[in-house]
């Protein structure tokens, strides 16, 4: 098992006990304990609040147009997607892990629920949706929700472009108004081939409608970037066709546009028979949202330095699929984008994502029929910029470089989810992490002779006299880990790495006993050493192997977020401002 630890020895706590830092493990209460309930005891008033209003009111306007449009993609009416944003995304704020995060219906649930109402209808899909909201529940009071961090990094960022890629493919028939003879096909090829086949049909008016609203959006967010561009875009464009009367459809002339007000709650039929035929599409939900909403919650993590509790915040999202559900919405869960505009707006705390729902409620309540006026070529080209930042370029573009074992994840994943199944795409990708993983570890395995020692007298043991030089410097901490660091080790080495700044100038990073690195655990690094630059910590990485310098760099752990050094020694060198060995990138 992979370890990291301290350059000086603490010794081990029992469960209950404090260590030499002062904390404890934590109670089921305080693992469950709501982040509202925190931001309350630290203590709430007028500033506070005004901050979150503004948030909410912010992610309310972004969250407007892609609820309806992510609904409408998944095979749904457009009202139900603002359902899932106001119920669901109400109780995840209110009752999850995180403090910033945002819940509603996400885009990577597009394939997985048109592919759901297709075969079951809308019924089964909330049969569906509410029993993956109970499996959440277990997964998170079972507590393993940790296990969900285990997954490779190329993983996700292979299945998150394959869910680009799908989700893009099917807004192409609104994009340019096509007309096709029959039912649009759900798997990709035949759907392109559909496509294709209905070119003739193409709508100039829904086609320069969608172009309108793309560019509409670039230019906004490259010129005005604290416009709501999304929402700006739909309204420009539903003011261009009601003027000028373009013959492009609308949300009215199809849906006969969207109630006042929300549905009241119920049970969709139940049976036995029901429950077994939806099972398959209830675990996917839940897999998927466990996966989106605590990536969600890193990324706000990363964003803001603070820790979310991975299995609270699976009970809150268990909670809200259920009652997304029981008011007619669809699945709801954490959303990456929503949930960085929010902290971008200033956020502070939950509060700013039940504000975001009470918004939209009363946008409902008041506005909905504005909303028949929104073109779906509007509505489309909304979700084409969505694709566009889903698909993480730089980051697929750095796994191709990182490694050949890396890519061969990477790539699996990705054209399994667009040609073949979602869910067979992570169990491939996880397969074959896994394996890649084993590999690795057989050929960084050391073997040594004489394993069993006789004790030996101090003076000829191989460590050497103690130097108290390197313990004397007080702004200076120096961290060691040893054994591989792979993406099994991330979430713990990153949690200990969070901590680097902590009342410390200059942070050694002693990495001669790892083997080896992998993309996650470079990603980590580069997350630790960003946090420690905004910090103004110098960050020093000592002893790593060339092929880990190598691996490090590939993924932009370099100059200046960190400077490499062959020893601690040498490291110490360099804050001393002396010649030391020089180490080559």
């Amino acid at each position: 098992m992979d370890q990291t630890r301290r350059a000086v020895h603490q010794p081990a706590h029992k469960p209950g006990q404090k260590s030499a830092q002062g904390s404890a493990k934590p109670t089921f209460a305080e693992l469950f304990t709501p982040k509202l309930v925190t931001v309350w005891r630290e203590g709430y008033h007028l500033p506070q609040f005004k901050a979150d209003f503004m948030a909410g009111l912010t992610v309310a306007i972004v969250a407007l147009p892609l609820s309806m449009a992510i609904a409408i993609a998944s095979g749904v009416t457009p009202e139900r997607g603002l359902y899932t944003s106001i119920v669901g995304g109400f109780i995840i704020s209110a009752l999850g892990g995180s403090r910033f995060q945002i819940g509603g219906p996400a885009g990577a649930f597009i394939v997985l629920v048109a592919a759901t109402v297709a075969r079951v209808g809308v019924d089964g899909l909330l049969l569906a949706t509410m029993m993956a909201g109970v499996f959440l529940l277990a997964i998170g009071y079972l507590r393993l929700g940790t296990y969900i961090k285990f997954i490779p990094y190329p993983v996700t960022v292979g299945f998150t472009a394959g869910i680009a890629v799908i989700i893009f493919s099917g807004q192409i028939a609104e994009l340019f108004g096509l007309t096709l003879p029959g039912k649009e096909p759900g798997p990709f090829v035949p759907k392109l081939i559909a496509l294709g086949q209905a070119a003739d049909t193409i709508n100039p008016a829904a086609t320069f409608v969608a172009l309108l609203t793309i560019a509409t959006i670039a230019f906004l967010k490259h010129w005005r970037p604290k416009w709501p561009a999304m929402l700006v875009a739909i309204g420009l464009a539903s003011l261009v066709v009601a003027l000028f009367a373009l013959p492009a459809e609308t949300i009215g002339t199809r849906y006969g546009g969207i109630p006042r007000s929300l549905q009241w709650p119920g049970l969709p039929p139940i049976s036995l028979d029901r429950m077994i035929e939806v099972l398959p599409d209830a675990i996917a939900f839940a897999l998927l949202g466990a996966i989106e909403s605590l990536l969600s919650a890193v990324v706000a993590d990363g964003m803001t330095g603070r820790r979310h509790r991975s299995n609270c915040e699976l009970v809150a999202q268990g909670f809200a699929n259920i009652a997304s559900a029981l008011f007619g919405g669809i699945c709801a869960t954490g959303t990456i984008a929503r949930t960085a505009t929010n902290v971008r707006a200033g956020a502070h705390g939950p509060v700013s994502g039940m504000v975001h729902s009470a918004i939209l409620l009363v946008l409902m309540l008041v506005a909905a029929p504005l909303a028949s006026y929104i073109p779906l070529a509007a509505l489309a080209g909304v979700l084409a910029v969505v694709c566009w930042n889903m698909f993480e370029k730089q980051a697929f573009a750095t796994l191709l470089r990182a490694s050949r074992g890396d890519a061969l994840v990477l790539m699996a994943t990705f054209l399994i989810v667009v040609f073949r199944d979602l869910t067979e795409g992570i169990v491939v990708g996880f397969a074959l992490g896994s394996i890649l993983f084993i590999d690795r570890m057989a050929k960084s395995v050391a073997v040594e002779a004489d394993l069993l020692q006789d004790d030996v007298a101090d003076s000829v043991n191989a460590a050497g006299a103690y130097d108290a030089s390197e313990a004397s410097d007080a702004d200076t901490v120096v961290y060691r880990i040893s054994g591989a660091f792979f993406f099994g080790a991330a979430s713990t080495v990153g949690s200990v790495l969070d901590r680097i700044a902590d009342q410390r100038k200059n942070f050694i990073l002693d990495c001669s006993a790892v083997p080896l690195f992998d993309s996650t655990a470079a990603n980590v690094i580069e997350s630790a050493a960003r946090k420690a630059s905004r910090a103004g910590v110098r960050f020093i990485i000592a002893g790593a192997a060339p092929q880990i310098r190598r691996m490090l760099i590939n993924h932009g752990v370099k100059r200046p977020l960190v400077t490499y050094a062959a020893s601690i020694k040498d490291a110490r060198a360099q804050l001393a401002g002396t010649p030391a060995r020089a180490v080559t990138h």
